[in-house]
């Protein structure tokens, strides 16, 4: 049986994770106060490893009888196992994706990879177990796509097959954005709006001075600068405020480790959309920050070709849409600073990028 399985620490009436040593509202993994409960499951580290009975009974529900010859993890995923597979007699590999938190967002992605398939590339599903299977958890297994990620070939130092791939990116996006809801908010199995990312006026600040004041933000970000970062969210509250009543489809994690890229008739290009658990209902200019969270004006590799393909694929962009976008991405590396669990490295980095846009000065070199 798979086993390690862990759920967020206890949570009160309303679905709202508490700070049992403050008594105040915390945040998880990226989810905001007032997440559906569902999505309150994390694993610290992916598996690498799964027994082979085990993987033999997950493979066996679409492929009888064919025994796995070779199993290879896939490392860039944070909170589920991800493995490539080849099977006895299959020609082609299959990629293995283990839920290792609630059903019910094996559900959500799946629902989201149905409405996004017709919109941009994601992997095609050949079958999904979404609410686990007897003593197994979640899991899906989906054709495998040559690609890298666009990570890597930015890593790679070639800057004109970089551009390429970031207009593509960018193309993608304004994609995506084009699947809209009826109100902005939280998305379950559906895909449908379940909940507003936070009630009340001003969430983004609210949310900010929320993590601001949490214990494990405190002991890692001197005051000063936890001042300076709630000032800057407060300073562009209206500016804020015009985003929050946009309702589409946000992607959630919109970055190089999630989009694969191939060369394709001389031109690199995204092949695949990969992770959608965390997507919301909202603005896209979460997606551009988070795409955009370590470009350099001195040393640009996805600019100015990502923003160029997404305003050719129809995306529009707000004035100072680049400032707006990383005041907004305070938000999502402060939460990221409420974890419990965090490397020193990261943490120190993750400072350092909350330093870099109070001061309106390019991020630290990654």
């Amino acid at each position: 049986m798979i086993s390690n399985w862990r759920k967020f620490p206890k949570v009160n009436d309303e679905g709202v994770g508490v700070n049992r040593r403050r008594g105040g509202l915390r945040s998880w993994n990226g989810m905001l106060p007032g997440a559906p409960y569902e999505a309150r499951w994390i694993r610290w580290e992916p598996r690498r490893t799964l027994a082979p009975e085990i993987l033999e009974r997950m493979v066996d529900t679409a492929f009888p009888r064919r025994g796995v010859v070779e199993t290879q993890p896939l490392g860039d995923g944070l909170r589920n196992a991800n493995f490539k597979l080849r099977l006895d007699g299959h020609p082609e590999p299959v990629v293995l994706r283990v839920y290792e938190h609630d059903a019910s967002l094996c559900r959500k992605e799946l629902d989201l990879l149905g409405l996004a398939g017709g919109l941009v590339p994601v992997p095609e599903v050949i079958h999904a177990e979404p609410y686990g299977l007897e003593d197994l958890p979640p899991f899906t297994l989906t054709r495998y796509i040559e690609g890298i990620s666009l990570r890597d070939l930015k890593r790679s130092g070639d800057t004109g097959a970089t551009a390429e791939a970031a207009y593509s990116a960018g193309e993608t996006l304004a994609a995506i954005g084009r699947a809209t809801f009826d109100r902005p908010g939280w998305l379950g199995p559906g895909p449908a709006v379940t909940a507003p990312l936070l009630e009340g006026k001003d969430p983004t600040p609210r949310f900010v001075d929320l993590c601001l004041g949490s214990i494990n933000l405190e002991r890692r970000m001197p005051a000063d600068l936890r001042h300076r970062a709630s000032g800057l969210v407060w300073r562009w509250a209206a500016q804020l405020a015009r985003l929050d009543e946009e309702a589409r489809l946000v992607h959630g994690d919109f970055n190089g480790r999630n989009l694969l890229v191939r060369c394709l008739a001389g031109r690199w290009s995204v092949v695949a959309v990969l992770d959608w658990e965390f997507a919301v209902s909202g603005s896209p200019l979460g997606d551009l920050g988070n795409f955009l969270r370590y470009e350099r004006a001195l040393g640009p590799l996805a600019e100015p070709h990502f923003s160029a393909g997404y305003r050719h694929a129809g995306g529009a962009l707000p004035r100072d849409w680049r400032r707006l976008a990383r005041v907004l991405d305070v938000a999502a590396i402060c939460e990221s600073l409420t974890h419990d669990q965090l490397p020193d490295t990261a943490i120190a980095e993750l400072v350092e990028l909350v330093r870099a846009i109070v001061e309106n000065r390019d991020p630290p070199v990654k």
